[in-house]
């Protein structure tokens, strides 16, 4: 319920598939029964991850939406990849958030 599905797909009504994985995603990896879960090339004690992905929020996946469609290198393994920035999210996304106010105040974007 803190992921707020029916308001992610109302706000991404063109994102439904993606939004659909990554739910899909972070739900085997919480499920998992794997002592080790590797993110960003670190194996990871699997609470930790499970912790980590529990508190993220529609705001979190809007965030890894958008950089993922920022991206423009090419991503080998796309499962490591939303994965690694669904972990990270709560860690880089008022880092994000200042980062790209600061870029447009400067660009004179308002």
């Amino acid at each position: 319920s803190n992921l707020e599905y029916d308001i992610l797909l109302q706000n991404n009504p063109y994102d439904h598939d993606t939004i659909e994985e990554i739910m899909e995603l972070m739900l085997d990896t919480i499920c998992s029964k794997r002592q080790y879960i590797r993110i960003a090339g670190d194996d990871k004690p699997r609470e930790v991850v499970k912790s980590q992905l529990l508190k993220l929020n529609s705001e979190h996946i809007e965030y890894v939406l958008s950089s993922f469609k920022d991206n423009a290198t090419k991503v080998r393994n796309i499962k490591q990849y939303l994965l690694a920035s669904l972990y990270n999210a709560p860690l880089t996304i008022s880092n994000y958030f200042d980062a790209l106010v600061r870029h447009d105040m400067a660009n004179g974007v308002i």
